[in-house]
């Protein structure tokens, strides 16, 4: 009844229920639009977000459909905490334009209270390693300017009397954390949205979504279907929480989630508790927030329960609350907080949640459906990331794409083949779940259905002493031990669905020895990987790289506007570019090269009338690359084709200063420097099969790549460890890669280039064929950048102590916070730490090469500030001698 007179008679709604003679419960829809420009079904924190801020972007013609009233899905019962500081730039920003939304923006619009309460946040360490990761935190929000303060135990019992901090190694208090109404907050910001023309329509079920095609099988959303009547539009935002999945079925769209049961309690009154911070206690996997003179009690039970069947009817409703699940948690808040062993249970709140394989939201258009975006699989945290990704969902609809990068967000991150499985989405969902509150580390690996994709070569490599790395269903190698096979079981984690535990096993040991924030026991093993490759020769296995042709008539007419490099060069070349957005931001860097036409079903050269391109791009950012060429390629009405040979090719890369006598005993071609430049590519015969044999090097040393097919790829790989037996040739993994790579200076997507960055910043000018007349997506925006000066850059800095960088440390300039490190590792030949990171002027001024040379510089590592040096250049081989062949 309360929350009915909330919400239910207010005339911002477009549809009002009547309850009739008969006890029915009729609509009317003389209200309800025939068209809108955007209809976004869901009626929770997104949703209502998610509105709002279409109608502050100027879209007038936006409609909510609730199948039921506001919040009762999942958003009625959420905690609604908002903690500032996360493990993420992008996740800190998003939740700042929250934070400011519910406590200042919208009360100022409306002069309705949202429920904001700014009572604080204390994330409880009861170890040196959990504190360490609270440092992190603290440092990566003091670029922000977010207040927080590290805190011994005694500290900690002065600000929170009733907590017991004998086993507490000591806290990080953040002030201006705090907690939000749901029922409030969705309530103001659908009278805000109604008062810019959108309309809220309750009690208005989607019963299917209608969807058009071009007949090249391209669909497009074109109408959606209530009981009310059609609403033809072509555009829905699918907001629907726990029933996202249901939703995306209905438009043939596949929404990798799982329901799960998320529970906590309510305490009767506790004397001394008013007024107390909220309270996070990862190492217990609880949180206590304060709820008037009470508290709520909950967290992350080790074993949810998955939500088979969720009815549509199920609203306001609650379960049962299983005790021996949660009980768990129950006795970490006790020793919290002892004065709960003595308190009663007012209430219990167990309600279903939408939970992902990788624990973070899914937004976006998806791949699979023009038209169709999604803003659901919030991880319970819908209420905290609401704000600012309702903010970037509406630049999403209207603009294209977000203002942020939000590439960890983007449905487009899964490939097909894993939003197909509900097997991997149940499996990986229900141990991102289990592993929420754990400590996060830079080298963490899931167990949950682990080796769903394998190259040719997983096997021979496994036995090998190949400890896999796992990106979106591909194993790929990460570093190679000694001490013996670290086998991964099929769709095994932890035991839990499995009659097998993996830590019995090497590899969990080997996982657990990552665990750290200093340098891991295998920290010289991957050194001798790097050393091997900078001295002899190293071999790596790249086969979980997207390998696309783009071929047809208009093929070199799209590949000019997709691509920021020349595209007009011979058969046999082999170019570096990025791809960009309107905006001038990095969407993806890529290696493209022309290609003439070959037998029909080849694996090297597909049969094409016009031009044809290969394309090799990085393996977890495949889909996104996939469908970021095919949506320009279908909103540009281009004659030509995207085909996918992932699968069907192999790829190793030998590099090293040995690696052309390795390769001249086994390729038939002449490596010489004037038979194969480097950035070419040829065609040749290894082991008696065809290879596309390309000179590149992604670690900045002499080298080829052999693209292989899949049925050739073990007599190549054989052939290739026989002849590097004599010439000191060593296999590597990707740990390597990633510290080579950064050593040269080479860029990494997503780490220190991302769609926020343009090539300017990132100093990739250089794949920009500006001093050509051809356009190019995002040419306007990079002239414009170059004519107003560059307000960031990207900079090389080392570090003389030897410790490690992580990424996400702070950096000053002449005493002033200038940036953070977005990638960092060890470089081996250099015999140090080293990071990237982007320095803005603190005064707002343009930053020039010769701002970034006067500075002195600091990074901030957990506390503790330690002088780096800038550099402009890589240090390791700053003339590119080597990837030359010119070896001193």
């Amino acid at each position: 009844m309360a929350l009915r007179a909330l919400f239910g008679t207010s005339s911002i709604y477009g549809n009002v229920s009547k309850q009739s003679s008969d006890g029915k419960k009729h609509v009317s829809s003389s209200n309800l639009p025939s068209t809108a420009d955007v209809v976004v079904v869901g009626g929770g924190s997104i949703g209502c977000n998610t509105l709002y801020f279409l109608t502050k972007m100027g879209v007038s013609s936006a409609v909510l459909l609730e199948k039921n009233l506001l919040t009762s899905g999942t958003t009625w019962h959420t905690a609604g905490m908002l903690w500032q500081l996360r493990p993420s730039d992008i996740d800190v920003e998003l939740l700042a334009v929250t934070r400011k939304l519910m406590s200042c923006d919208l009360e100022c619009e409306t002069g309705l209270h949202t429920g904001w309460i700014q009572n604080g946040g204390i994330f409880i360490a009861s170890t040196k390693q959990r504190l360490d990761e609270y440092k992190r935190l603290q440092t990566l929000g003091s670029v922000y300017g977010i207040e927080s303060h590290v805190l011994g135990p005694a500290e900690t019992k002065k600000l929170y009397p009733l907590m017991n901090t004998d086993d507490v190694y000591g806290t990080l208090y953040v002030p201006l954390d705090g907690t939000m109404d749901p029922a409030g907050a969705c309530s103001t910001l659908t009278r805000a949205a109604s008062a810019h023309g959108a309309k809220v329509f309750e009690n208005c079920p989607v019963t299917a979504i209608h969807t058009k095609s071009d007949g090249l099988g391209l669909r497009r959303v074109s109408a959606v279907e209530t009981p009310l009547g059609t609403i033809q539009t072509p555009c829905v935002v699918n907001c629907a929480g726990a029933w996202g999945r249901r939703l995306g079925a209905m438009a043939g769209v596949n929404v990798p989630l799982m329901a799960m049961r998320h529970a906590y309690v309510i305490t009767e009154r506790i004397e001394g508790i008013q007024n107390m911070p909220n309270v996070r206690d990862h190492d217990a996997s609880v949180y206590l927030r304060l709820q008037g003179d009470a508290l709520s009690v909950g967290g992350y039970e080790s074993n949810p329960t998955f939500i088979d069947e969720l009815s549509d009817d199920f609203s306001f409703g609650l379960y049962d609350l299983d005790w021996d699940v949660f009980s768990q948690l129950i006795q970490g808040a006790i020793n919290r907080v002892p004065v709960l062993a003595h308190t009663g249970i007012k209430s219990t709140v167990c309600g279903p949640e939408s939970f992902t394989p990788d624990h973070k939201p899914l937004l976006g258009e998806a791949p699979e459906l023009r038209g169709f975006f999604l803003g659901c699989g919030f991880n319970s945290a819908g209420m905290m990331f609401g704000g600012g990704c309702g903010q970037e969902l509406s630049h999403w609809v209207v603009r294209g794409r977000p203002e942020k990068d939000m590439f960890s967000f983007d449905i487009r991150r899964f490939p097909h083949s894993v939003t197909d499985n509900n097997l991997w989405i149940k499996e990986r969902s229900h141990e991102s779940y289990a592993k929420n509150y754990s400590v996060v580390f830079s080298h963490d690996e899931p167990l949950a259905c682990r080796n769903l994709r394998k190259d040719p070569f997983h096997e021979v490599l496994l036995t090998r002493g190949c400890v896999y790395q796992e990106r979106h269903g591909w194993e790929r190698p990460g570093w190679f031990n000694f001490e013996g096979t670290a086998t991964l079981f099929d769709y095994d984690y932890y035991g839990v669905y499995g009659k097998r535990k993996h830590e019995d096993f090497l590899y969990r040991k080997l996982l657990e020895d990552d665990y750290t924030f200093d340098f891991p026991t295998h920290h010289n093993t991957i050194g001798a990987e790097c050393l091997s490759c900078r001295t002899a020769a190293a071999v790596f296995n790249m086969s979980y790289f997207g390998k696309f042709y783009l071929v047809g008539p208009d093929a070199r007419k799209a590949a000019d506007w997709i691509f920021t490099a020349n595209m007009d060069k011979p058969v046999g070349s082999t170019m570096y570019t990025c791809m960009l957005n309107d905006r001038g931001g990095t969407e993806a860097d890529l290696t493209v090269s022309p290609i003439a036409p070959g037998d029909d079903d080849s694996p090297l050269a597909p049969s094409f009338i016009g031009d044809g391109f290969y394309l090799a791009v990085g393996g977890a950012a495949a889909q996104h690359n996939w469908s970021h060429i095919n949506s320009i390629l279908q909103d540009g009405d281009y004659n030509c084709q995207m085909l996918d040979y992932s699968t069907r090719l192999g790829l190793l890369s030998i590099q090293g200063p040995n690696s052309r006598k390795i390769l001249q005993e086994v390729l038939d071609v002449d490596l010489s420097n004037d038979a194969f430049p480097f950035s070419t590519h040829k065609l040749a015969k290894a082991a008696g099969f065809m290879v596309r044999v390309m000179r590149l090097s992604f670690v900045g040393e002499m080298g080829w790549e052999l693209h292989i097919p899949s049925e050739a790829c073990i007599p190549v790989f054989n052939a290739i460890t026989k002849a590097g037996a004599n010439h000191g040739l060593r296999n590597a993994g990707y740990r390597a890669i990633d510290s080579l790579s950064i050593e040269k200076g080479y860029r990494h997507w997503h780490g220190d280039l991302r769609s926020d960055d343009s090539p300017l910043e990132a100093s990739l000018a250089f794949t920009c064929k500006l001093k050509s007349s051809t356009p190019f997506l995002g040419r306007a925006a990079l002239e414009m950048q170059k004519k107003v000066g560059l307000h960031k850059r990207l900079a090389c800095f080392t570090m003389d102590e030897h410790v490690p960088l992580l990424g996400l440390e702070m950096i000053r300039r002449n005493g002033k916070v200038a940036g953070f490190l977005r990638r960092a590792d060890f470089a081996f030949a250099l015999r140090k730490s080293i990071g990237y990171g982007y320095i803005r002027d603190p005064e707002g001024g343009p930053v020039s090469t010769e701002f970034l040379k006067d500075g002195e510089y600091l990074v901030d590592r957990m506390g503790d500030a330690y002088s780096i040096t800038v550099h402009i250049k890589s240090p390791f081989d700053p003339g590119n001698k080597r990837i030359k062949g010119l070896y001193d």
